[in-house]
Parts: C-alpha cells; structure tokens; sequence
C-alpha cells in the first residue's frame, strides 16, 4: 500500500515539474474549459443523482404541467428552472440525460476511429510499398466526401440490411460505427507521416538488428512517440464526433426519441419554437454549443503544449 502512494506521489511530482503542468496553469483559457466539461461529464454520466427529476419515469410527469417556462419568468415554476418540454419533462433533467447519450457516441466513434486510423497509418509508414499506396489512396477517397454524408450513407445501408425494430434497439451502435467510419482518415494520415519520421531513427534500427519482432516495434516502441499529434486531434474530434451525432439525430437517422440525445431534443423543440415555447430547441442548442465549444478550446490548447514548434 505504502509502495503504492509514493508511486501515485512521485507520478504528481514529475507532472508538476513537466512543462504541460505549467502551461495549464498559465492559460485560463485550458482552465476554465476544463472545469467547464468536468461539470458536464460529471452532471452527465452521474445524471441520476443530480438531476431534480427523472424525465423518463411515466409516474412523475404532468401533462398539466407542459410547456411550462423557464423559472424567471412570469408564468414560470420554481421546480422547473429550465422550464419543461410538451410531456412535461423537466428540460434540465432531459438536456442532461441527452448529453450523456451524446457524449457516449461521441467517446465510442472517437475511439473507434482512432484505433482504426492509427493501426492502418502505423502500418502503412511502417511497411510502404503497396499497401501503404493502398491505404493512403483510401483516405485519399474518403476525405473527398464530407462525413456528416459518410455517415448517413452507412445509416442508410443499415436501415436497407436489418428490419426497423432491430435498427432501434442498435441505432446507437450503428451511430457510433458511421460516425466512427468517417473520421478514421485523419488519424491515419496524421500516424503515418510521424511513422515514416520515427522508423528511420536509431533506435527503430537497434531493435530491428537486435532481432524485435515488427509488431512489437510498431506498437510497443513507435506508437507512444507518435501519440502526441493524434490526442490533439482524437480531442478535437471528440467535438465534431459529438456535433455529428447531434446532426444525424436533428434530420431524424440518429437515436431513437426514446433515448434522446442532444441532436433530438433540438429537433423535438424545433417544432415549437415559432409557437413561442422557444426554451424548449434553445436551451439543449446552447448546451451543445458550450460542450463543443469547450472541447474545440481544450484541443487547441493541447496543440499548442505539445507541439514544440509552435513553443516561443
């Protein structure tokens, strides 16, 4: 136990001392979007502990109590400060429940396309010749068409293979995979121009003639030294995964109204808002403009810290 925490104690002690430590506290900019998405990662994933109410429990809505306004204004309730929805759902809970749906599908594409990405660009520097000819002209292809298209194209093809009770109980897995596949492309360049940089140096060399495996090379020895570049843009992506979501679910092909994201709720609100119950679109829009918002701040900082060339 003691070996332990002077472990955990040395590990903050050198992170102090790293320059990323000391150009986070430097920057307010880093700060204040990491509180910011602490918040909301922590409202989101712990929702049923902090939310007032539960939007999905039959027994606690009112249809009496639908379309309520915001808590300041004159026709408000003080238990519903967001004001709630046309089932009278608490428009705080709901956007919070929603978050957690997108944030989820964000994680899971970025993750997905990451591993796919740097496996097929580490691979391709690594190896050359044909395949790596192969690959780059597939992200070649790839990246001439925009994702947000990518995504509904492999939406659509789900919808035309499984019936359409079977792509409501997957919607969120085929979310994640269209999403996933169209933004693998950038990671694979990204790893492939720092694999063609790292194989050519001395130790890539010495474990070669010493007899290491390719395999164990690649992803032992090259693939932490090109992390930096790809976590940089892994966070910005992160964002744009989440405003893909959001986008997909707002022209229908996304998640169910059952389990609302983000992108749903928008859309479910967008129907009332020229009929004056504007909170009901405006308050899930801003929340998902501060989330991306914060996510875009954070990756730039990141950019900026790890990449010595941009230091002064």
């Amino acid at each position: 136990m003691l070996q332990v925490d002077k472990k955990i104690l040395d590990s903050w002690e050198r992170l102090k001392d790293s320059d990323i430590y000391f150009s986070f506290i430097k920057s307010p900019t880093a700060i204040v979007s990491s509180i910011i998405l602490l918040i909301i990662f922590f409202c989101s994933f712990f929702v049923e502990f902090v939310t007032p109410h539960n939007p999905f429990d039959p027994a606690s809505l009112s249809l009496m109590e639908a379309f309520t306004p915001p808590s300041w204004t004159e026709d408000g309730m003080a238990k519903f400060i967001l004001g709630t929805d046309g089932q009278g759902r608490d428009m705080l809970s709901t956007i919070l429940y929603g978050s957690r749906i997108s944030l989820i599908v964000g994680f899971s594409a970025i993750i997905f396309s990451l591993i796919l990405g740097v496996s097929l660009g580490l691979t391709a520097g690594y190896f050359g010749g044909k395949y790596e000819m192969i690959v780059m002209r597939l992200t070649d292809v790839q990246l001439t068409v925009p994702s947000i298209l990518m995504a509904l194209l492999v939406d659509g093809i789900a919808r035309g293979i499984i019936s359409r009770e079977m792509h409501d109980e997957m919607a969120i897995y085929v979310l994640i995979f269209a999403i996933g596949i169209s933004e693998w492309p950038q990671f694979a360049r990204v790893s492939r121009a720092a694999t063609l940089v790292e194989k050519n140096k001395d130790y890539v060399s010495a474990s070669s003639i010493i007899g290491v495996s390719n395999l164990l090379i690649m992803f032992k020895h090259i693939l932490p030294n090109i992390m930096r570049p790809v976590l940089v843009i892994g966070t910005i992506g992160l964002a744009l995964a989440i405003i893909a979501e959001s986008t997909l679910s707002f022209l229908g092909v996304g998640v169910p109204p059952t389990t609302p994201s983000l992108g749903t709720l928008i859309r479910l609100g967008n129907d009332f808002l020229f009929s004056g119950e504007w909170w009901i679109t405006f308050f899930p829009a801003i929340f998902l403009v501060i989330l991306a918002f914060s996510i875009n701040l954070l990756g730039d900082w990141m950019r900026d810290t790890l990449n010595p060339r941009l230091k002064k």
